[in-house]
């Protein structure tokens, strides 16, 4: 070996042995504090080694340099001394402030950024998935994978119908593997007797049942919890009432777009009308959450005259492997063999969201064989004329500082495609080349992960419903 490839290994291998010093300590401040770590949006939190060393090189496309291992892991040291409440660190926008501001002690700089934090335990919040279908186990993941010291959101039972006698077993199974997005992380458990399934230590009571009315949450010690409803049965305010019936739940969040006069909550967007008499909220649709936030942007900056949204979306369920009988049109022809026109309500959807936009969309589906990941074409009649460059580089922006950067991702890659962006934690991702521009049209390409990054953002909503999304330091601005 020469000494420059030499040389090369041993700074890798230096900077590696750094990042594993990291997890032991990223963990502890996890569990025992609730402290979430990110580098510019990227968590460092269960990470293994080379996942944290990947986030620091991330930091070169927003501060044209990599950032420093040691700079976080300085403030890493610190935070452990300090034990801060529950809070959400950007580690590279902390080691930027910290350069900038001249200061020589972490220690007494982090104490500075984190005063006026409340540093209380946040209680905890019961929560049950009622339907356990694609969102509702990955829901399960993401929850388990934040259970975190508890403090959180905390999963405590699915509801289900009885499929077979060996029914607990095939629940824990598809928990464990999915075709899509690969094996849980961890250890899956199952306890027979009692009906449970453990995953990571997280005791998860499975209830059967056919009436949302009849179920007894308290029975397994389950109080005021949110019920999830997975299911799509019940889209209104009547239908999903039935839940609050049930002895133990005490707010219901739906899984798909609400009817009537539900809140539809596209979170970072809109989630700030949630109040604490909402019983019943709706977490929208996958589509509606991966286009509003960017529409919000198009709109914030040029003014969205009028648009038109077409969704190249991944099959579902609800159609048929082979041709057969379907209540609904078109739904019935062999999902795999066909592309299906459908009708979509996420262009109408938006405006509840976003009322600035009600009357200005229209939209329309069409369903293709492949099992995850869709893509929502956006063409759009703008108030003022938009330069391709310049609306790209607005775009980038906004993923990268802004406040919806939690919302929006940002790629210019000449090779991406829709399998790139399976477990994409985003509502949406701008295909940047394949922006259009002309005048005052515009045409933007949104991929995004129609399960993940949905359930992401079902997440959101509930840890807001909950009041325990932790505060972000430092924050950003919209």
């Amino acid at each position: 070996m020469d000494q420059r490839s030499d040389a090369h290994l041993v700074s890798w291998n230096a900077r590696e042995e750094l990042a594993e010093r990291m997890i032991p300590l990223i963990g502890r401040l996890y569990r025992d504090h609730d402290v979430v770590m990110s580098v510019h949006g990227r968590t460092v939190v269960n990470q293994s080694a080379l996942d944290i060393m990947a986030a620091h090189r991330f930091a070169r496309k927003i501060d044209d340099a990599e950032l420093p291992l040691e700079e976080s892991f300085a403030i890493i040291e610190a935070l452990v001394a300090i034990k801060p409440g529950p809070v959400s660190l950007d580690l590279a926008l902390l080691a930027n402030k910290f350069r900038e501001s001249g200061q020589s002690d972490v220690r007494a700089f982090l104490e500075g950024e984190l005063a006026g934090i409340d540093d209380a335990k946040k209680q905890p919040q019961d929560v049950v998935l009622y339907g356990f279908g694609r969102i509702g186990r990955l829901l399960a993941r993401i929850l388990v994978d934040h259970a975190g010291g508890g403090h959180g959101l905390r999963l405590r039972a699915i509801v289900v119908r009885k499929g077979s006698d060996n029914d607990l077993a095939k629940r824990a199974s598809l928990l464990r593997r999915d075709s899509v997005h690969g094996p849980f992380n961890g250890t899956i458990t199952v306890l027979e007797d009692e009906n449970v399934i453990l995953a990571n230590g997280v005791r998860i009571q499975v209830i059967y049942s056919n009436d949302p009315t009849t179920v007894d949450y308290t029975e397994f010690g389950i109080n005021d919890a949110i019920v999830v409803d997975n299911t799509g049965r019940w889209r209104d305010r009547e239908g999903l009432s039935q839940h609050l019936q049930a002895k133990g739940a005490a707010r219901v969040l739906l899984t798909a777009p609400g009817k009537g006069d539900l809140k539809n909550i596209v979170y970072g967007i809109n989630h700030d009308i949630i109040t604490a008499e909402d019983t019943i909220v709706s977490a929208a649709s996958c589509t509606t959450n991966a286009i509003t936030p960017v529409l919000k942007v198009m709109n914030d900056r040029y003014g969205v005259v009028q648009g038109h949204v077409e969704t190249v979306h991944s099959f579902t369920n609800d159609q048929n492997l082979i041709d057969n009988f379907h209540k609904g049109d078109r739904r019935g022809r062999a999902a795999t063999l066909n592309m299906v026109i459908a009708e979509t309500g996420a262009a109408t959807a938006v405006a509840k969201a976003l009322p600035e936009l009600e009357g200005k969309l229209t939209g329309n589906a069409i369903r293709v064989p492949t099992p995850n990941v869709s893509l929502a074409i956006l063409n759009l009649t703008l108030e003022q004329a938009a330069e391709r460059e310049e609306l790209n580089a607005h775009l980038r922006e906004i993923s990268l500082t802004s406040a919806l950067r939690a919302q929006i991702d940002f790629i210019e890659s000449p090779e991406v495609v829709s399998t790139d962006f399976v477990g994409s934690n985003r509502a949406g991702v701008v295909d940047g080349l394949a922006t259009i521009t002309t005048g005052k049209q515009a045409i933007l390409y949104v991929w995004y992960d129609n399960e993940f990054g949905y359930s992401t953002q079902v997440v959101r909503v509930l840890e807001d419903m909950a009041g325990n999304h932790p505060e972000l330091v430092p924050g950003l601005t919209q």
